[in-house]
């Protein structure tokens, strides 16, 4: 409605639809008609590539230049599941974001992929590899001696590359924790390969929903919030977005619930060595 209201008004508006988004395929037809009829350019995103990301941009014209609101969530623009879901959303003002945004919807506008990022990671080209990255990073640090840490939440961990890092971090000592509700191709415990790792599920009341990145600890710290699990089908198969946290206030709240999730000793199930959860 905030959408055709701003066309209505003489506000340009363009509007990226995934026509194939689970359960909501009929719906999405009929928002993508209403928004046309109010006078939005509906586009559907590149072909063979589902766009799962969450992403707004707003661009507005000053006397003194451009100003930019990005919106980057974890969750769709639904006001059903946003009763059923936790999720989280970043919104900022930062320049450079803004670029990186206005990349991927030149991308979805054209059938092209964003190469390269300010800040933003953008899948299918740079994502997973930003992520192995930040963990060769911390394989560096627990290496010479250093305090290494990755936390992660996400819904579904089977992307090889990223595991095969995982396991890596985890024989070089980096202290890995990672809260996964469904599907986890990685097992915890091992001796030799994953003895560094925790994985837990964490099944509630609300469908969590929302995927946190963190890297490293205190000084050297990054965060990122995304649309995207470590499956291949959203690392290299479909266009997300994760976007960093740069606001110390921000990163303790996030770090703050990663603890409580940690914490969980109602509805959280840990995994054993042989692959098996337990309470």
């Amino acid at each position: 409605d905030a959408l055709c209201r701003a066309a209505e008004n003489g506000k340009e508006v363009l509007v990226m639809i995934e026509l194939r988004a689970r359960f909501d395929e009929e719906n999405n037809i009929e928002w993508s008609k209403m928004l046309q009829n109010a006078g939005c350019n509906v586009i559907y995103g590149p072909k063979g590539y589902k766009a799962h990301s969450k992403l707004l941009l707003i661009t507005r014209k000053t006397d003194s230049g451009f100003e930019y609101i990005t919106q980057v969530g974890t969750g769709n623009y639904n006001e059903k599941t946003a009763t059923l879901y936790t999720d989280l959303t970043l919104m900022t003002a930062d320049a450079e974001i803004a670029e990186d945004a206005e990349n991927v919807f030149y991308g979805l506008t054209t059938g092209t992929f964003v190469e390269k990022t300010n800040k933003l990671l953008v899948a299918p080209l740079c994502l997973q590899n930003k992520i192995i990255e930040m963990i060769d990073d911390e394989i560096t640090a627990a290496k010479n001696g250093e305090e290494a840490y990755i936390g992660v939440k996400i819904n579904s961990l089977t992307d090889k590359q990223i595991i095969d890092k995982l396991v890596e971090a985890s024989c070089a000592g980096v202290k890995i924790e990672l809260v996964v509700r469904g599907i986890c191709c990685l097992v915890a415990g091992v001796k030799g390969y994953t003895e560094n790792v925790t994985v837990k599920s964490i099944v509630g009341r609300f469908l969590e929903h929302s995927r946190i990145y963190i890297f490293g600890t205190s000084q050297r710290q990054k965060i990122y919030i995304s649309s995207a699990d470590f499956m291949t089908r959203n690392t290299i198969k479909r266009v997300e977005v994760a976007a960093p946290v740069l606001s110390d206030k921000l990163k303790k709240r996030i770090c703050n619930m990663f603890e409580v999730l940690m914490a969980d000793n109602v509805k959280a199930r840990i995994m054993g060595k042989n692959g098996r959860y337990s309470k």
